[in-house]
């Protein structure tokens, strides 16, 4: 299927593991359909991971129907549309201090995916992924890779 515009909220389970992957081969979509990202206000750091997947489109998850609506016909035309209700969140939202890559990595990892998973899916291999997560959790300034999840979450970045 090639989907005009793709809605995802990233607080569901397996959404930022399945759209932060910046391998084409691992992506579920194609890279040229528009991504529309539900977000809450009083999450800044999902206001971060949504900016990461370079999404056309932003809308705050407790606003009316009607405004996903007006947001969806915005982003199949081509326009960009971010809820005025988040653009003060998206100033608070801190720096992500992930890359891209280390961010798919601790993203899969969250998900429960083995060092040996994560590899296959993002066609790295195993050292480089332990690589990538000892760098995620000395960013993280956690304790170990369960640490660097749990201190990832609170922050909204996976």
């Amino acid at each position: 299927m090639r989907p005009d515009v793709a809605v995802v909220d990233l607080d569901c389970p397996g959404a930022s593991a399945a759209l932060l992957v910046d391998t084409d081969a691992a992506r579920p979509l194609p890279r040229s359909t528009p991504l529309l990202v539900l977000a809450r206000a009083d999450a800044p750091g999902s206001l971060r991971r949504a900016f990461l997947t370079q999404a056309q489109g932003y809308v705050d998850k407790d606003g009316s129907p009607a405004r996903l609506v007006r947001a969806i016909g915005r982003v199949a035309a081509g326009e960009r549309s971010i809820d005025a209700t988040l653009a003060s969140a998206f100033m608070e939202a801190d720096p992500m201090p992930l890359s891209p890559r280390e961010l798919s990595v601790l993203a899969r990892a969250a998900e429960g995916d083995s060092i040996a998973e994560i590899a296959r899916t993002l066609h790295l291999a195993s050292g480089t992924v332990r690589n990538y997560m000892a760098a995620v959790t000395r960013k993280t300034g956690a304790r170990n890779r369960i640490d660097a999840i749990r201190i990832s979450r609170r922050a909204g970045w996976v």
